[in-house]
């Protein structure tokens, strides 16, 4: 009988003891609706607890310069060149339908490095992926500009802003708002300039993502040539033939040039042939050593490259 009261009261004792004690809680980020690893202000306090599943590159180890839009200017790359996205969509930078009024490519005699998205001054812009702002000041030509660098390699370009919303070396989260569209710099009405750059070359924007509704990444591995950084070989005022090249036995085959035999028509000009064949008047006139204003004849034998 002794015994069983000592068992009660010692399970009584405990019983009271663990009532007392405080529970232990997991933090759930998402409650907060913070980013754990992006936010500044927080990221000290919890480092340890996910430094072991979190590892981000240190994007501002080289070449970080605020005072000039590209820091890379004595980097030299080799191509083809491979870029790995994590991700299948990107954030769209505006929060309605995109209309591309000017493509990347040659423009009025001049390379146009991004596309222009419409837009009217005063709407909000959104960063596409994660990533630090390099650069948030007024640029020659881009007027009120954004650079914001990306883990993924990448940097993207929001130039003709009306308003910033971001300061340099902020940490943005994929989606954050970073400033209003406009028309400031060199700019014919409201639009943004959206540029995307690696390592300071332009890479045409529409090999790498679909301007539509659905904001999807066209492949999560791709191998770029130089025909995708280089705007001479599109024409802003119309769209490319995409063949995405998605390894790299794809990629060094497409640098061995493709050559045929075009046979001049009656009415043929070298814009209706570039046209046709998709081809730049700048590349045929470079293939078949001829001037924009040289006079073209029926039966008249150009080599077509790609």
């Amino acid at each position: 009988m002794k015994f069983l009261c000592f068992s009660l009261l010692l399970s009584l004792s405990l019983s009271m003891h663990a009532q007392k004690r405080p529970q232990l809680k997991l933090i759930d980020f998402s409650e907060l609706n913070i980013n754990p690893v992006l936010n500044d202000s927080i990221a000290p306090k919890i480092v340890d607890v996910v430094k072991d599943s979190i590892i981000l590159p240190d994007i501002k180890g080289q070449y970080w310069d605020n005072t000039i839009y590209n820091p890379y200017k004595d980097v030299t790359l080799t191509f083809p060149l491979q870029l790995q996205f994590k991700d299948s969509t990107y954030h769209s930078p505006i929060h309605k339908n995109k209309v591309v009024t000017s493509r990347y490519g040659w423009r009025r005699g001049r390379a146009h490095k991004g596309i222009d998205i419409d837009l009217v001054t005063g709407d909000s812009l959104y960063t596409m992926f994660d990533g630090i702002v390099r650069m948030s000041r007024y640029s020659s030509g881009h007027g009120r500009t954004v650079v914001v660098r990306h883990y993924n390699g990448l940097e993207t370009v929001y130039a003709h802003l009306s308003e910033y919303g971001v300061k340099e070396n902020d940490t943005l989260r994929k989606g954050q708002f970073i400033g209003k569209g406009g028309k400031s710099g060199n700019a014919r009405g409201s639009h943004l300039h959206l540029v995307i750059n690696y390592n300071g070359i332009s890479i045409h924007p529409e090999y790498l993502f679909d301007f539509n509704e659905t904001n999807q990444i066209k492949s999560n591995e791709l191998w770029i040539t130089k025909k995708w950084t280089q705007p001479i070989y599109h024409n802003s005022k119309r769209e490319s033939k995409i063949e995405l090249l998605i390894s790299e036995e794809e990629a060094l085959a497409s640098l061995i040039k493709q050559k045929s035999i075009y046979i001049v028509k009656s009415g043929d000009t070298l814009s209706r042939i570039s046209k046709r064949n998709n081809v730049s008047i700048t590349a045929l006139c470079r293939t078949n050593t001829i001037k924009r204003n040289s006079v073209l004849k029926i039966g008249q034998k150009l080599v077509i490259e790609k």
